[in-house]
């Protein structure tokens, strides 16, 4: 048996249309569409009917589509009165007119319709309505506006002369500001780890405060680290504003010590000494130590997160310090070469490690010409270094020579750019 094509309709089209019995009496009108979250996103889990006894839910597969238009229950279906909503999303109350994350485009987008199809799934199976797609262009607004003044063949008509600006289900990313709703629902945000940081930092900024925490409560702490480094300081610290100093410090301690250090100088300092308070030994010494130094100093925008071994370790053991770096590998450029009291000694681009022997001895590999910043240098010479040497990283000493950190190209063009 051929499987029958695809019947699509849009929610607004949907919406209110007469439900009848078997035998054409009027059982109600349609009110919205019921669908699934969690395991079974998408699928609609049934219609949700006005009658004159109040709302019922019916599965959408007891629900047929009749010629003229009209929706028909199937023989014996029996209306029963919603007394739980369960984890449904409604269509109409839940998602036309909200804001939701498009995944695959990576911003935030309005709702205007929702467009759906009746399908089979196997030959000789009741027809299954799913949703396909969300409208967030003129045509979903055209259809809602005119619904109720033109027949549904014109409206259907005039919406098609615009053109769609669709997002596909699996796309979508409903924002639920609600906690207790959001765990109800089961509204997982998992796909946001596949986004940059930068980009959804962006979307971020694009969200009500509400709509905004319920995202960024939902990430893990890895995630949340990344994305908090991405945006300005008023916002770091409206994001972080409902946590508390337990949960902060997970993240900050997944943070570059140095973005940590700047995110605590911008708070109380009564909240960043709570915030210190909770962290392991380890990463609280080294943020303490950056918040010492004057933040327009080069000091002040250096990481301490680098990879150093000794001037006579091989190519070798220069690999195996790079596998057991636990910052941002994305970051790395060159190791650096170290004496016993931290004295630099060289610096080796990663791609001349890449093309040399295992056994061979990373001293000789070395730029021959090794720069490097105090600790105190301003911010603006700092920025005339990078740009006559076009630099990628610059190593910064102290006082006695030694080496406390490095800064990155991008945190020098991060303050170029706030100049423009």
């Amino acid at each position: 048996m051929e499987q029958r094509t695809p019947i699509f309709i849009s929610l607004t089209a949907l919406l209110g249309t007469p439900v009848t019995d078997a035998s054409g009496q009027l059982r109600g009108k349609l009110k919205d569409v019921a669908v699934a979250t969690g395991a079974d996103a998408g699928s609609v889990a049934g219609l949700v009917l006005k009658t004159r006894d109040g709302l019922s839910l019916v599965p959408s597969q007891s629900v047929m589509e009749t010629p003229a238009g009209t929706l028909e229950l199937r023989a014996g279906q029996a209306l029963a009165p919603i007394k739980d909503e369960g984890n449904y999303l409604f269509l109409q109350r839940d998602l036309v007119d909200r804001q939701i994350i498009d995944i695959h485009g990576r911003k935030v987008v309005r709702v205007n319709d929702v467009d759906l199809e009746w399908t089979v799934q196997n030959a000789g199976e009741a027809l299954q309505l799913r949703v396909c797609e969300v409208e967030v262009g003129l045509r979903g607004a055209v259809r809602r506006v005119f619904k109720g003044i033109l027949p549904r063949t014109r409206l259907e008509s005039l919406s098609r002369r615009f053109a769609a600006r669709a997002i596909p289900w699996q796309f979508v990313d409903v924002i639920e500001p609600d906690p207790a709703r959001r765990v109800k629902l089961r509204i997982e945000h998992e796909r946001l780890a596949h986004i940059h940081p930068s980009e959804l930092a962006e979307i971020l900024e694009d969200l009500a405060p509400a709509e905004r925490e319920a995202i960024f409560t939902s990430l893990d702490e890895e995630m949340a680290a990344e994305t908090l480094e991405e945006v300005d300081p008023k916002l770091q610290k409206s994001l972080l504003e409902k946590l508390d100093e337990e949960k902060i410090a997970g993240i900050v301690e997944e943070m570059d010590p140095g973005a940590a250090a700047d995110l605590l100088s911008e708070l109380s300092e009564e909240r960043s000494d709570a915030i210190l308070g909770e962290m392991e030994p380890e990463e609280r010494q080294e943020v303490e130590e950056l918040l010492e130094f004057d933040e327009n100093s080069a000091a002040g925008f250096m990481t301490t997160e680098f990879v150093h071994v000794g001037a006579d370790a091989t190519v070798a053991e220069a690999v195996q310090a790079l596998r057991s770096f636990d910052g941002d590998p994305d970051s790395l450029t060159e190791i650096f070469l170290l004496g016993e009291k931290r004295e630099l000694g060289g610096v080796v681009p990663l791609a001349r490690l890449a093309m040399a022997q295992p056994d061979t001895h990373v001293g000789v590999l070395t730029e021959t010409r090794v720069l490097s910043c105090p600790a105190d240098m301003h911010q603006n010479e700092l920025a005339e270094m990078f740009d006559k040497y076009n630099l990628h990283a610059l190593p910064v000493v102290n006082s006695q020579g030694h080496m406390v950190g490095v800064v990155r190209a991008e945190k020098v063009i991060s303050l170029l750019r706030e100049r423009l």
